[in-house]
């Protein structure tokens, strides 16, 4: 149980650390550029399914074993955070939209999950 936990941590401050950087990145280039948000949308989501992707991968990496789980976990971490601070920050719930959207970080963050348990652990042989 304390290895699912270390390695969900190390996910989701990889995942948080990352959406700092590209956040300070967007804001730089919406506030000293011509470009509008609007124009933004679809790159910032795809960041989005990519950084989900990448602390995935971390957690994974970190288990060493039960990808899906470890990712899952870091998934479901990271939209409880951003669930907490919207519902206690600003008092709102989750769209159905916003809801969509934590269903496929979830099943992204997976997926890095089991990458990162591919990736990472040697592979076993068997002399047999």
């Amino acid at each position: 149980m304390k290895k699912i936990g270390l390695a969900t941590g190390y996910g989701v401050a990889t995942i948080f650390i990352i959406i700092i950087l590209t956040s300070l990145i967007f804001s730089l280039l919406l506030k000293f550029t011509s470009i509008e948000e609007e124009s933004l949308t679809w790159i910032i989501l795809a960041i989005s399914f990519l950084t989900l992707f990448v602390g995935g991968f971390v957690s994974g990496g970190k288990g060493k074993e039960k990808g899906w789980l470890m990712g899952g976990a870091t998934g479901i971490l990271y939209s409880l955070i951003v669930f907490l601070f919207q519902y206690l920050g600003h008092d709102t719930l989750f769209s159905t939209e916003q809801s969509i959207y934590h269903l496929g970080f979830l099943a992204t963050a997976m997926i890095g999950g089991i990458f990162g348990v591919n990736m990472t652990t040697p592979p076993t042989r068997n002399n047999a």
